[in-house]
């Protein structure tokens, strides 16, 4: 199945984006730091973003098909770029807050889960994604 994402640049290094399949439309910006007024999201802000969000997409899935209880299920995630060129991400470290009173097979279970997002597999194996699980 493909998806078909268009992109219109409004001038200002801004684009307004659209999800084919719903008509949605998402705005990016440069950043600050790279000739930008950092708006909104930038593209590589956006890689960070879907990081996170298909992390928790995942583990809700199998939360969920488990019967099991999502709330406060959420996410944290930092963009570092590299100091030195050429400009790219250099890490993503996540920070999964993950729902209460969950048993240890639970925590293991929608842990490895997590591993298993498209996005983190997709990445450069450079690209440092360190994750850790938050339990109250």
């Amino acid at each position: 199945m493909s998806v078909e994402i268009t992109g219109t640049y409004l001038g200002n290094l801004k684009l307004e984006l659209t999800h084919g399949p719903s008509g949605t439309k998402i705005r990016t910006a440069a950043p600050v730091d790279n000739n930008g007024d950092g708006s909104s999201f930038s593209p590589t802000d956006m890689v960070a973003a879907a990081l996170g969000a298909c992390m928790v997409t995942i583990i809700a899935m199998v939360a969920e098909r488990d019967g099991i209880d999502c709330t406060g299920l959420g996410y944290r995630v930092e963009k570092h770029m590299t100091k030195t060129p050429p400009r790219r991400i250099d890490a993503l470290p996540v920070s999964i807050t993950m729902p209460k009173g969950l048993s240890p097979e639970q925590k293991a279970k929608l842990e490895r889960a997590a591993l298993t997002c498209p996005v983190h597999h997709s990445l450069l194996p450079e690209i440092k994604k360190e994750v850790e699980f938050l339990y109250e």
